[in-house]
């Protein structure tokens, strides 16, 4: 068993050397990342870090400002359009490549082949985003083939809702949201009847806060009459969506993060994954669900994989910061111990702040013992966003986005530390933290104490540390003693191993020869039940010591 790490790359982002970084500026002020940037040496490093998956963010086409209507693809009204580059989860044409990624806009599509081949020849697998919430509010697909109905062609739009229409309605309404709907164009634009908007909202007039730029897809849901679902015959959003699902696995895409999955009905995703699968078994499904008393229901629907965001990733996030004991990392593992190869542990994303921004912790070093923990705990997939191994700080005020220590999927912009990573230009602090997170990562995806072990928390028999987590990992003989160190100064942690591990685990009482996986030291440890092993854990830090029992 391999453990999966994915790389999340923001793929307009990723390649772009240009360091304009005008505020709202354009693709020619600014540039734009393509995605022949990603090169056989590119890729080449990426997999050295340990990654087994890149999720190319942003590969199909979504609405945006620039204008393309000479390679005969449709403009998008800039007043429904968040920011000069847009959203890629306001998805234009479910069958197209974002032209922006493209060298040659006439051959997207035939890069992007190109680059899913040579993803695969570095050894890696491709994932891309599957929006199937909602899409723009201008969507028109223009490279659907032959045969394929548009979604909301057969729509009637006289009706709010109706279970073969592919949209909701707001009959006899036309689209007023809180905004100026000429966006500085002459002509405004006009929607009647207005369609329901992305985030469920039922209405002709979205605020600010919602999704204004997109409207929301029926699947058979009838949320007018209080979430009555319309399953039977099957609801026409279903099998569009499918043979969206079935282009793209075609093509050779290995898996799907799938966008805001609990927003559609988990029916849906059983049906829709049966399909996948029956053609293709081995097509992995990455569900974005947050509420943790669905999770289960995504799973049995067809799903692989969950984002453990309200549960890991925000206790991590808090005992980071200082808010929390370490003991809560216990509690949250625990919340999903029947379903944890499944989870999927992260510390950023496109959604999320950066570590190092000052809306997080400030510090990038901070990170260090959440992402061991988060590593090598279990046995379930890891995500790492680009530039969080060299400490990206993301606070930059790029257009759209403002300064919020996220990085921007709205504007052109480039990222400090990338394009310093493509120039060897990175500081000494910034080389010290990748080398970290490529022996973590590693360690993560080749020691059998972590791909194929047992899990023991060692929490409960050392109550008395709250910045210092500790548990064990074992496979046939090896085994591993990881010890974190939350704090920002060096920690003695004496660990008692109770008698309860010795039996779970079949440990021998004697002394053993440990090597720190990330130093390469050895030291001496005596195992005795109930006793401690005295560790000097290293600021910001941890121990991995391996041994044999």
């Amino acid at each position: 068993m391999k453990k999966l790490i994915v790389y999340q790359v923001f793929t307009r982002l990723y390649g772009n050397r240009n360091t304009t970084r005008k505020e709202g500026g354009t693709i020619e002020e600014n540039g734009c990342g393509k995605m022949n940037d990603f090169t056989p040496s590119t890729l080449k490093k990426i997999r050295e870090m340990g990654v087994s998956h890149i999720w190319y963010t942003g590969i199909i086409r979504h609405a945006t400002q620039t204008d393309y209507a000479s390679y005969g693809i449709p403009t998008n009204h800039p007043a429904i359009v968040k920011g000069k580059a847009g959203s890629p989860y306001a998805i234009t044409d479910y069958y197209d490549i974002d032209p922006d990624l493209a060298v040659d806009v006439n051959q997207r599509m035939q890069e992007f082949e190109a680059l899913i081949e040579r993803t695969h020849k570095a050894g890696l697998k491709v994932i891309i985003d599957f929006v199937p919430n909602h899409v723009a509010r201008q969507y028109h697909s223009i490279c659907k083939p032959e045969g394929v109905k548009d979604l909301g062609e057969d729509d009637n739009p006289q009706m709010g809702f109706d279970p073969q229409n592919n949209f909701y309605y707001c009959p006899g309404q036309r689209f007023t949201p809180y905004f100026d709907l000429y966006g500085g164009e002459q002509e405004p634009y006009i929607e009647e009847p207005a369609k329901a908007t992305g985030n469920d909202c039922f209405h002709n007039a979205p605020g600010m806060n919602d999704w204004y730029e997109t409207v929301k897809l029926n699947y058979g849901v009838d949320y007018y009459a209080g979430r009555v679902g319309h399953f039977n015959p099957i609801p026409d959003t279903w099998s569009k969506m499918t043979d969206i699902l079935l282009f793209w696995a075609k093509k050779g895409v290995d898996g799907f993060r799938c966008d805001m999955a609990e927003m559609v009905p988990a029916a849906f995703w059983q049906w829709t994954t049966d399909k996948v699968k029956f053609r293709y078994p081995d097509k992995i499904f990455i569900g974005e669900v947050y509420n943790p008393a669905e999770y289960r229901n995504y799973l049995a629907a067809g799903f692989d994989y969950l984002y453990d965001k309200v549960g890991m990733y925000d206790t991590i996030r808090e005992v980071i910061r200082g808010n929390q004991s370490t003991h809560a990392i216990t509690s949250a593992w625990q919340q999903t111990d029947d379903i944890r190869d499944h989870m999927l542990y992260f510390l950023e994303n496109h959604d999320e702040q950066r570590v190092a921004s000052s809306f997080f912790a400030g510090d990038a070093r901070k990170g260090i013992p959440g992402l061991i923990v988060s590593a090598l705990l279990q046995q379930n997939p890891l995500m790492i966003y680009f530039g969080q191994e060299y400490g990206e700080r993301g606070m930059d005020k790029e257009g759209f986005s403002g300064n919020d220590g996220r990085t921007t999927i709205f504007d052109y912009w480039s990222v400090d530390s990338i394009v310093r990573t493509f120039g060897h230009k990175l500081t000494k602090e910034e080389k010290a933290l990748a080398t970290i997170y490529n022996k973590v990562m590693n360690i993560a995806r080749t020691e059998k104490a972590v791909t194929d072990g047992v899990s023991f928390d060692l929490m409960y028999a050392n109550g008395q540390y709250h910045r210092q987590y500790a548990f064990l990992r074992k496979a046939g003989s090896e085994v591993l003693l990881v010890a974190v160190n939350f704090d920002d100064l060096p920690q003695t942690m004496n660990v008692t191993i109770p008698a309860h591990a010795f039996n779970y685990l079949n440990l021998k009482e004697k002394t053993v020869q440990a090597t720190d996986l990330l130093t390469g030291e050895n030291q001496k440890l005596l195992l005795q039940r109930d006793a401690t092993v005295g560790l000097l854990l290293p600021p910001l830090g941890a121990m991995v010591l391996k041994f044999k029992s």
